[in-house]
């Protein structure tokens, strides 16, 4: 897992002392997601920057790494991420001639470009199974192709500019260079606002992120997307037993290849299906005992109060299933204390790199992967099994499904729109901005085949699981990926692999809920792996601290806000409405919203036209 960056200009030579400065800061800023190694590349229009943190053949993965051809340098790669079929792609290039100078990924994917992606690169990338995002430079062409994988689980952001682009991992590298202009304007004020993930643009004017599933071609011509991945129907055939069978023998084969690792890996467990059964198959397929880690709060089970989307706390469940796996288990246990901590809560922010965050849950993830990386370099996780299996309460409820919009989403539970000036907000008009987005998701919403395209709320659930899957899913995966990279640790997500996305897409809703209830099909792949409470557990959603004190100190921060006239929100706010706000019985989210905004306009001295 790296960082990495660059910048393509066909009108200059960015070999002068300028262009390379500038290349060496935008490097710079990605240190945190590559703390192990740097290395940077130019040659006539194209400078490239990587920082690497080294999991797979520690010392011959150097990046930026070439394809030599010649004597001179063909193809130039910067990557991130890691390919998980590599050593069977290895093997058929090796029979096709090829020849290597690494054990590691990286090089595999080079020469999968050569062999297969001559004529069309979405050939090359197809063949990869992983979580990656790169980008390639071919000297005789000089083409740049900037590839995401297909769920979007490694971040790639791209600037046109007048004569190129600029590329990074996080928007922090584009920034660094002169010809990026850190400006919001009303657009990415809605995006901000708004719980629903765009993968067509950023919160920030002119910076766009390359789509899951796609390729960013850029010549002198100018810059072209190309799909090589999408969701579609697969006519599923399968009865429920065979359904079940063939989701176990999926979960088998990713959970054996992300195991692959020349560091030390662990698992995040909380105790509900999705991390205990992948804790359960990492720990059977693993050669040595697995170590689990866990998050928790000070008093958070003792006192435990339970809530909607939580009707129990993690700990006892983490424990039992913990002792019945026999893994090395450690609980990370945190206080208000350390969450509010200044020097944490910018180092979030920072990290978040967007006026987007999730609030307690990003400082106690941050908090969570600083313990873990004195162990470990790789963490596996179970994002995307609630996505994916219909595991979400959303799913369930009638009125929510049938709501003409999407699902986890209602604007009158916003709170921090409720602080903003009135004459904002009817200008902002919110509610086109979501009714635009939901349309053009549905729009993209493969049809069903077969007897179930006859049902309506079959079609209708295809529909939902395509909505948690591309707008909802990809806010999950870029705070895990942020929080955990801020520190140098990878988070590889099992449930995201590929084949195991498009079959279980495909199952028809029935199937997904036999047994009536929520995700039973991961229950039924995974029940003889788990204690019988964990496999009849309800869900429970990722633990927040519950101390009042935290609470309090978030209103005092509030508080000052309001009263600083020369804050960068304040020409948004409406103090009158703020106060409201801020005595409303649950305003956690809404107040850290505003404050996520303050501090990302105020550290990226962003320029707001609204």
């Amino acid at each position: 897992m790296c960082g990495i960056c660059g910048w393509i200009d066909f009108d200059r030579d960015l070999g002068g002392p300028d262009a390379r400065r500038e290349i060496a800061d935008m490097t710079a800023t990605m240190a945190c997601r590559g703390p192990d190694d740097e290395g940077t590349w130019i040659d006539g229009p194209t400078a490239l920057g990587h920082r690497r943190l080294a999991i797979i053949d520690v010392q011959g993965g150097r990046q930026p790494m070439m394809l030599q051809e010649d004597g001179r340098p063909a193809l130039v790669l910067v990557y991130t991420g890691e390919t998980y079929n590599y050593r069977e792609l290895r093997q058929r290039l090796t029979a096709l001639g090829r020849r290597f100078d690494t054990s590691s990924d990286t090089e595999v994917v080079l020469h999968a470009h050569r062999e297969w992606g001559r004529r069309d690169p979405r050939t090359a990338v197809s063949e990869l199974n992983g979580m990656f995002a790169y980008a390639l430079w071919d000297t005789a062409t000089r083409e740049l192709l900037l590839v995401r994988d297909r769920l979007g689980i490694k971040p790639l952001y791209y600037y046109p500019t007048q004569h190129g682009v600029l590329f990074g991992s996080e928007p922090k590298a584009i920034l660094a260079n002169s010809l990026a202009e850190p400006a919001m304007d009303a657009d990415g004020l809605r995006r901000t606002l708004c719980s629903i993930a765009d993968p067509y643009n950023t919160v920030l004017r002119g910076m766009r992120e390359v789509r899951p599933g796609h390729i960013v071609r850029v010549t002198r011509d100018g810059i072209q997307q190309m799909t090589y991945w999408q969701l579609t129907d697969s006519s599923h055939t399968d009865d429920v037993p065979t359904t079940v069978q063939r989701v176990r023998e999926l979960l088998d084969q990713t959970i054996r290849r992300q195991l692959i690792a020349d560091v030390p890996l662990c698992t995040l467990l909380s105790g509900g299906l999705d991390s205990s059964a992948m804790t359960a198959l990492a720990a059977h397929f693993s050669d040595e005992r697995i170590r689990s880690f866990a998050l928790d709060f000070v008093g958070y089970t003792d006192n435990f109060a339970p809530g909607p989307g939580r009707p129990t706390p993690d700990g006892p469940y983490v424990q039992e299933v913990a002792k019945f796996l026999g893994t090395d288990h450690t609980d990370i246990t945190l206080s208000a204390d350390e969450l509010m901590d200044p020097s944490v809560r910018a180092a979030t922010l920072h990290a978040r790199d967007l006026p987007l965050t999730s609030g307690n849950i990003d400082s106690s993830l941050y908090l969570l992967f600083r313990a873990i990386r004195k162990h470990s370099t790789v963490a596996l996780s179970g994002e995307a099994a609630d996505e994916l299996f219909g595991g979400y309460s959303w799913f369930h409820d009638p009125a929510r499904i049938q709501a003409d919009t999407f699902p986890w989403y209602e604007l009158s539970e916003n709170l921090a729109l409720q602080s903003l000036d009135p004459g904002l907000v009817e200008k902002l008009d919110l509610p086109g901005h979501l009714d635009e987005q939901y349309r053009r998701a549905l729009a993209e919403v493969p049809a069903l085949t077969g007897p179930a395209s006859a049902d309506p709320h079959e079609r209708r659930m295809r529909e939902v699981c395509y909505l948690f899957l591309t707008r909802y899913l990809p806010m999950l995966l870029d705070r895990k990926d942020r929080m955990s990279m801020a520190l140098g640790l990878e988070v590889r997500v099992p449930y995201c692999d590929h084949r195991l996305v498009e079959y279980v897409f495909g199952t028809p809703w029935s199937h997904k809920t036999f047994d009536r209830r929520e995700k039973s099909l991961l229950r039924a792949a995974t029940a003889d792996l788990l204690p019988q409470s964990v496999v009849q557990r309800v869900k429970s959603a990722l633990p927040e601290v519950q101390d009042p004190t935290y609470d309090r100190m978030l209103r005092a921060r509030f508080t000052a806000l309001l009263n600083d006239r020369n804050a960068a929100v304040a020409p948004l706010l409406s103090v009158d409405r703020s106060c409201v706000l801020l005595d409303a019985t649950d305003n956690r989210r809404g107040v850290e919203r505003i404050l996520a905004l303050e501090n990302f306009l105020t550290d990226y001295n962003v320029s707001l036209t609204v």
